[in-house]
């Protein structure tokens, strides 16, 4: 047996201890061990050689002393007084690039990556995942204030500010989905080979932009979801006949193409004639017919006072209204939030050769979701309002994360969440100084009379 291989763990008693000592010192000579005795120790007793030498150091530390080598007891092991401890000072004075990678930061450290990696294991270094946030103006923070003081309801119970319901808000998005992804993880068994991906440029693999349109979902007294939230969604593809014949079809045969141009025109048909019908076909009766679709400032989307978006919005008993969000906050929107990366996950797992199939599993995907992870969005949303209060417009936050899940298996979960009567005031007070009036269009005046600015 290779004694580098690890050997099955046994406990050695006193008897066996001192049986092995008194091999070594029968093959030593004034302290010295004769070449090749710790083999045969370990090859006569099945133990490791490190065992071995750590009963022969102790035995060596009890004659040198003039007591005899009798061992009794637990072996105590190796007092590693050179063991490596971690230089805070050293690793602050870093640079973030310096730290990038285990193999880097070892560099940098005069460090092997195994104890980079042990640090690491010991909770000593964390490490983290950086995401770049949009770059926000001193006006882009103002109108993030005042946009999260509209989500307010104007009124305080016991010291607190509770968020709006919600449920007539439609967040609308658009976002492009690939076939596959440039880089992907799989787990493999040992004797199996590694999967073959290729495509003639990475640069432009497969893609389809989708238009998203959510809402928050409704439940009943027992949880039960009454209304799912989900609007729809709809891809941006149009159907065009072959130029040329081929193996896989004649010539004239309708093909599926994403439209790569999206201009003013495309996303106008698109909300009037594929998201306000899909509204009006799937809005509950019971809830209020005055809607607002929120979108984001993208230069192809039409504005409110658009003619045509009007008489369609304003007819069959709806007024509908479309809002923007404040410029550069995606995470003021459900689906930037997390609905899109939720679909993400799903649509990846289908296998996809054409643009037919990379439709239907995105939509797949969608339907998917269920109305407790898009209302689990929703209290996401209003947590990250608070924090856009607590940094004066700032997006150097961390998202909260409350446990959801647990709260929703203990019927904790809440419908709404609140903000401290402080917090509101220091912000509204924050907004009155005169350097801080941007005269944007959000109407807080409901929320500044309740408080008594």
């Amino acid at each position: 047996m290779d004694d580098d291989q690890p050997r099955q763990s046994q406990v050695l008693t006193s008897n066996m201890k001192n049986l092995v000592v008194q091999f070594l010192l029968k093959h030593s000579h004034l302290g010295v061990l004769r070449r090749g005795t710790v083999m045969e120790a370990a090859g006569e007793f099945s133990i490791s050689r490190k065992t071995v030498y750590r009963l022969w150091k102790v035995a060596k530390d009890q004659m040198q002393q003039g007591e005899p080598a009798i061992m009794e007891g637990k072996l105590k092991g190796y007092q590693h007084a050179d063991k490596l401890n971690l230089d805070e000072d050293k690793v602050r004075n870093l640079s973030i690039l310096q730290r990038s990678s285990i193999r880097t930061m070892a560099c940098n450290l005069s460090v092997s990556k195994t104890t980079i990696h042990n640090w690491i294991k010991q909770d000593k270094l964390r490490p983290h995942t950086n995401a770049i946030k949009p770059a926000l103006t001193e006006l882009n923070k103002l109108a993030r204030l005042k946009w999260c003081l509209t989500q307010l309801q104007p009124s305080i119970t016991q010291g607190k500010v509770h968020f709006h319901g919600m449920h007539n808000i439609v967040h609308i998005d658009e976002k492009w989905f690939y076939m596959t992804k440039t880089s992907d993880r799989y787990y493999l068994l040992p004797d199996e080979d590694e999967p073959y991906r290729s495509c003639k440029s990475k640069r432009y693999i497969t893609k389809v932009m989708f238009m998203c349109a959510v809402s928050r979902p409704q439940f009943d007294s027992e949880g039960q979801p009454t209304y799912d939230g989900k609007v729809g969604i709809f891809p941006f593809t149009e159907a065009v006949p072959a130029q040329r014949k081929s193996k896989n079809r004649d010539r004239g045969t309708l093909e599926t193409k994403p439209i790569t141009t999206l201009n003013k025109e495309v996303m106008r048909g698109c909300i009037i004639h594929k998201i306000i019908p899909a509204i009006k076909a799937k809005w509950p009766d019971w809830a209020s017919k005055e809607i607002y679709i929120q979108q984001d400032n993208a230069t192809p989307h039409i504005t409110a006072t658009d003619p045509e978006f009007q008489a369609i919005a304003n007819s069959d008993g709806f007024k509908i209204h479309l809002i923007c969000q404040p410029p550069n906050s995606p995470d003021t929107n459900i689906l930037d939030l997390g609905f899109f990366r939720a679909i993400q996950s799903l649509q990846h797992q289908k296998p996809c050769r054409n643009v037919d199939e990379l439709v239907e599993n995105v939509c797949k995907a969608y339907e998917e979701l269920t109305p407790q992870t898009l209302n689990r969005v929703f209290l996401s949303l209003q947590a990250c309002l608070t924090q856009i209060l607590q940094f004066r417009g700032d997006n150097s936050y961390k998202v909260p994360h409350m446990n959801k899940d647990r709260l929703e298996r203990t019927g904790g979960l809440p419908n709404v969440l609140e903000v401290d009567e402080d917090l509101v005031r220091e912000v509204l007070e924050y907004l009155r100084q005169p350097e801080n009036n941007d005269g944007s269009g959000y109407d807080i005046g409901p929320l500044t009379d309740a408080f008594g600015f």
